[in-house]
């Protein structure tokens, strides 16, 4: 892609989430994740659009007006972006590839995170860390975290999820905000979950594409592994294949959900064809 058009990309990418987070997502984003677990700092009078479960009675009833505790971090919260770039994200049959809905729903966070003067880091992986930034502020680094969503190459198209947190909770020292985006076509990282939930406040997103939860009937045709690159002919007149393969697909799901919800992280899924805007304003309001 030459400079001009990822440029334009870009902007166009600021301009649809950056209008979401700011119209949509801020209040959504700060009410869910200010001071949840933080270290106390002190407390100020309230302010209109403060959580009133942040009230400091002992304080409001010797003053007679409401008072509010202030955690350290509700200053200066960490969101950290951990994205799957492998093979299968570039899978896309009607509207959009996986891909491109993961870039968006990573972007519209991390502008609400900038609304709310938050640091933002980003962490592409496959079966390897591919690309790792640092929390920073400020939206010169939002843009190039952006930039990195629409035009990074990764050199492998495996998945390993247990990898890329292992690695996050050994470069993230203090609790943190995490989306880990991905279809979650993987397995073997239910240890490295269960300890990155316990160290920081995490939510999963899985974005699939309906057609790739059941095998059409199309004959015997050619299927070839996104990830591996590995060619198969399949029956899919089959019904004991079509079958097996919806198995899998779902088997999948269903360790991804019961993994998070046991370890008391958040998840939710949103398909290609599905407004994330509605997803995430309802995660974010069952969170309150």
């Amino acid at each position: 892609m030459d400079t001009k058009s990822l440029l334009k990309k870009v902007r166009k990418i600021e301009i649809k989430t950056r209008r979401l987070s700011d119209n949509v997502f801020g209040g959504e984003y700060h009410s869910t994740f200010k001071g949840r677990g933080m270290t106390f700092s002190e407390v100020r009078q309230y302010q209109f659009g403060d959580d009133v479960r942040s009230i400091d009675w002992n304080v409001t009833a010797r003053y007679n007006e409401p008072f509010v505790k202030v955690f350290e971090e509700e200053r200066e919260l960490t969101l950290m972006l951990v994205v799957d770039v492998s093979g299968s994200e570039a899978f896309g049959t009607k509207t959009q590839f996986k891909r491109e809905i993961l870039t968006e729903i990573a972007a519209t966070l991390a502008f609400s995170a900038l609304k709310n003067n938050d640091k933002v880091g980003l962490l592409l992986f496959s079966d390897q860390v591919e690309l790792f930034i640092p929390p920073k502020k400020g939206r010169s680094h939002i843009l190039r975290i952006i930039r990195e969503l629409l035009e990074f190459k990764p050199q492998s198209f495996k998945t390993n999820i247990s990898n890329a947190l292992e690695f996050l909770t050994g470069v993230l020292k203090k609790k943190a905000i995490v989306f880990v985006l991905s279809d979650f076509m993987d397995e073997g990282y239910s240890k490295t979950l269960r300890i990155t939930a316990k160290k920081h406040d995490l939510t999963g997103i899985r974005v699939y594409d309906s057609v790739e939860t059941k095998l059409p009937k199309l004959g015997i045709v050619p299927i070839r592994d996104s990830e591996t690159g590995l060619v198969q002919w399949v029956n899919t007149f089959s019904k004991r294949i079509r079958k097996n393969y919806e198995n899998k697909y779902f088997d999948h799901v269903k360790v991804y959900e019961e993994l998070f919800s046991k370890n008391g992280a958040g998840h939710l899924s949103c398909s290609v064809e599905e407004s994330y805007v509605k997803k995430l304003l309802g995660y974010f309001k069952a969170r309150l």
